[in-house]
């Protein structure tokens, strides 16, 4: 079993990562900021100006480490990896499969089922926790997601399962203020929006999103997979359209529910961010660190796993989704048993 290991976040600007044995150096300026043996993390995500040596690159490569480069507010610009890993013939059957429109009709359904599913165990959740925070509004949208999933069981197409899962995503932002219990005025939130996201929660869940979608696909690549070949989404040049795909199931799941807790518990707050002349919001400095500190012990919770009935840490789902898909791409499993929560 791959064990969960942490990822290191870098964002102090200026920062210089060097290789010193078997460990990850830090420096700013003259100052030894931290040092970190390789095999302790999974993954180096460095935001903004923050330089690798390449004996690092090379260390990071050999040992399976992905080392990702973001912009200061979290837009991602590049990955470093080593060689490709898995199995030729297990990439040339994921090719096949995605070229397929039956073969891609039945690994969409399951991912847009589950993230349907999902986004109802929110909504439920909220009916639950806050019973009197705009109940009727949020119940509508939970009977609506039911409808949907229905559809979605019935769906010839992979172009169908797109329409329904837009539905379900409409569904679901709609009603998503009323998710949010404390902070209302402070925290706007006026529908989704994206590159720029407008009001801070957009701001929120998009750096969250783009964490998660690093993550999976991390991932991805660690069973062998081609993150850019995608069952539902499109291919697009340089969109990792199957780490999209894993996404749609995990992200009310793992990023939703993060992003409503850090609001309602006031963890993030008004001057967590920044509006720039553009309009676009984004998260601040200050904002980020917070937000990676509970991404990160969000990843050490424990749970047990919906179809494989044992216990693990969410750091470890990207994984073990890719892991199914990839196993169900061999033949060894009939379907890929999309994660619906509990």
């Amino acid at each position: 079993m791959k064990r969960h290991l942490n990822t290191l976040y870098v964002m102090t600007q200026g920062s210089y990562l060097s290789k010193d044995g078997e460990t990850v150096m830090v420096k700013v300026g003259d100052e030894k900021k931290l040092r970190i043996p390789i095999h302790n993390i999974e993954a180096i995500v460095c935001f903004g100006n923050v330089l690798c040596s390449p004996f690092l690159l090379g260390l990071c490569g050999d040992r399976g480490v992905h080392v990702s480069f973001l912009t200061k507010n979290g837009r991602f610009l590049a990955r470093v990896e080593g060689p490709t890993s898995g199995n030729v013939l297990l990439r040339r059957e994921q090719y096949r499969r995605a070229d397929d429109e039956g073969a891609s009709t039945l690994i969409a359904r399951n991912v847009v089922i589950a993230k349907l599913a999902n986004c109802r165990s929110v909504l439920k959740r909220t009916l639950r926790d806050h019973p009197t925070s705009d109940g009727s509004r949020v119940e509508r949208a939970e009977r609506a997601l039911s409808r949907l999933v229905g559809a979605a069981r019935k769906a010839k197409s992979v172009d169908q399962l797109r329409g329904v899962e837009g539905a379900g995503a409409q569904e679901y932002f709609g009603c998503f203020i009323a998710l949010i219990v404390q902070q209302r005025d402070e925290l706007p939130f006026n529908g989704r929006s994206r590159r720029p996201p407008l009001d801070p929660v957009n701001a929120l869940l998009s750096f969250i999103y783009t964490l998660l979608v690093n993550d999976v696909t991390g991932a991805l690549e660690s069973v062998g997979l081609d993150p850019q070949v995608g069952f539902l989404h499109c291919d697009r040049p340089g969109r990792p359209s199957l780490a999209l795909d894993l996404m749609e199931e995990l992200r009310p799941f793992l990023a939703d529910r993060l992003t409503l807790s850090l609001i309602n518990r006031r963890q993030v707050q008004k001057n967590d961010f920044s509006i720039k002349e553009s309009g676009a919001v984004l998260l601040t400095d200050e904002g980020r660190k917070k937000v990676l500190v509970s991404y990160q012990k969000r990843k050490d919770t424990v749970i047990t796993h919906p179809y494989l009935g044992e216990k693990m840490t969410l750091g470890l789902l990207p994984h073990l989704q890719a892991l199914l898909l990839a196993r169900h791409l061999r033949g060894d499993l009939d379907g890929y048993p999309a994660f619906v929560s509990k």
